[in-house]
């Protein structure tokens, strides 16, 4: 068996302890490490939270976390869909590096998996001593694959290990590692058991079961993504007739749900019926900040919350299914676009960070960081060294209010459906290129983020030289994927 650096460490502290008799007041590594919770919703917009300006309902729990934390205002998600953006998150990979460029599907169940050579954060840690444990959505590749989450350094997953099977609140069972736990009562038709709620309290476990050593909880809410759907509940009764709503006649038909009950296939994308989707929206968000509330409880009940860092962000941005639209409630603020633009309402999203032993509290910061940043900023943190070859740059000096922070020349993304999109960020200049496949319809255009937030204005052709620069960084950084093909049409 192979001892790493830190066990090592750790086993001289306790031949020191047992040749001096003194227990007390010694700690090992481990122990002094701090704890690391990222929570990440999904299809959460950039406004949808009170403290990003939403005004239509209250996120006071969210809202608490940035008061004694910090605030980012110019965060970036990894894509603007679910598996790329979480594929960038755990490898600090940008889209035209990372292994998982596109949601690709696989039948009956799971994604196109991360590859055995990945390096993620979940591993780093883990050799680092951290006991690691995911719970939610997952989508990066099936039980049993390289992409299993038990085989990316995660000692403990629980939640929908398929992206498409969390399109269902009240799904029939849920993955515990390797093994299925079915819900009480659930059996894709009748919804006794809420999956976040059953998700929640084995988040709160991981916590009490490991609060006297270093863990790190990454925690993939299913939360708001569609369908709508929310128990009926004194919160639910709250907001009912609160909106003016558009019934949703969507879902799936009586044939789909007749063979899923008998052992055959449910239309899993097709979203249940929704009479008061806004309201369900709302409450949905509102239960959200519920269990962030409750995890912040538990730390400091715990009394592990000082040395925990606490992030709390969206895989990219809002949707528009199941009956609801960003417009709705102002879900992409005053952004351009929505989930699968790389508008900056697609991939700009909310992103604050708590730590009350190093953090200054009501902070704000505009250093711009995406999803890529994420694994270099948790090895500094946690005295790693960062690995090589990345694309990441650590921006724990931010959130330690020092002076020293290095910043990205630029951030590029790419995106594989809809006719191929490729967008750069390069100080206040944005360029987004439309219709990568086709030269013939390829089209290239170019905003001042700083004068103009919406992206309503295209000045490509006031500035050509900044737009050929752009492109020649979207090619630069774009590299060949056989799984991912990028390649134009001629």
């Amino acid at each position: 068996m192979t001892i790493t650096k830190s066990q090592s460490i750790t086993i001289f502290f306790v031949v020191l302890q047992a040749l001096t008799g003194c227990t007390s007041n010694i700690k090992t590594v481990e122990e002094t490490k701090p704890n690391i919770i990222y929570i990440l919703a999904d299809d959460l917009g950039y406004g949808d939270l009170g403290c990003y300006g939403q005004i239509n309902f209250e996120t006071p729990n969210i809202d608490q976390l940035a008061n004694d934390g910090m605030r980012f205002i110019n965060h970036y998600s990894g894509s603007t869909v679910c598996a790329p953006s979480r594929s960038v998150l755990m490898t600090g990979l940008h889209t035209g590096h990372t292994f998982i460029r596109d949601n690709k599907e696989y039948i009956p169940e799971g994604q196109h998996a991360l590859k055995a050579v990945a390096f993620t954060i979940a591993e780093m840690l883990k050799e680092a001593g951290y006991t690691t444990g995911a719970f939610g959505k997952w989508g990066l590749g099936f039980t049993g694959t390289e992409g299993d989450p038990n085989n990316q350094g995660f000692d403990e997953f629980f939640g929908y290990n398929c992206q498409r099977m969390a399109h269902r609140y009240y799904p029939s069972y849920l993955w515990h590692n390797d093994q299925k736990i079915y819900l009480p009562g659930n059996d894709w038709t009748r919804k006794v058991s809420y999956a976040p709620d059953v998700i929640q309290e084995k988040v709160l476990e991981f916590i009490e079961e490991n609060k006297n050593s270093s863990f790190f909880l990454y925690y993939p809410n299913v939360i708001p993504h569609a369908e709508l759907i929310v128990p009926e509940d004194e919160i639910f009764n709250q907001f009912k007739g609160k909106f003016e709503e558009r019934p949703f006649k969507g879902g799936d038909s009586k044939e789909s749900v007749r063979k899923a009950s008998y052992g055959g296939e449910l239309n899993i994308s097709a979203y249940c019926p929704q009479e008061y989707p806004k309201a369900t929206y709302a409450v949905m968000i509102r239960r959200l900040d519920n269990q962030v509330g409750e995890l912040i409880l538990k730390l400091k009940e715990l009394g592990i919350y000082n040395n925990t860092l606490v992030i709390f962000t969206s895989d990219n941005g809002p949707h528009g299914e199941g009956g609801i639209n960003p417009d709705d409630f102002n879900s992409n603020g005053e952004l351009r676009g929505m989930k699968r633009d790389l508008y900056e309402g697609g991939i700009r999203v909310p992103m604050i960070a708590c730590w009350p032993a190093k953090i200054k509290s009501g902070a704000e910061s505009g250093h711009i960081s995406a999803f890529w940043d994420i694994l270099p900023t948790f090895a500094e943190m946690a005295n790693i060294e960062v690995p090589e070859n990345i694309d990441g740059i650590s921006f724990l000096p931010t959130l330690l209010g020092e002076k020293n922070q290095k910043t990205h020349e630029h951030l590029y993304w790419e995106f594989h459906a809809m006719g191929g999109k490729q967008a750069v960020r390069k100080g206040n200049w944005k360029a987004v290129r439309l219709n990568c496949y086709d030269y013939s319809k390829t089209l290239v255009e170019l905003y001042d983020l700083e004068n103009d937030p919406g992206e309503s204005t295209n000045i490509a052709q006031k500035y050509p030289e900044i737009a050929s620069d752009m492109i020649k960084i979207m090619e630069a950084e774009h590299l060949y994927n056989e799984d991912f093909p990028f390649e134009k049409e001629k």
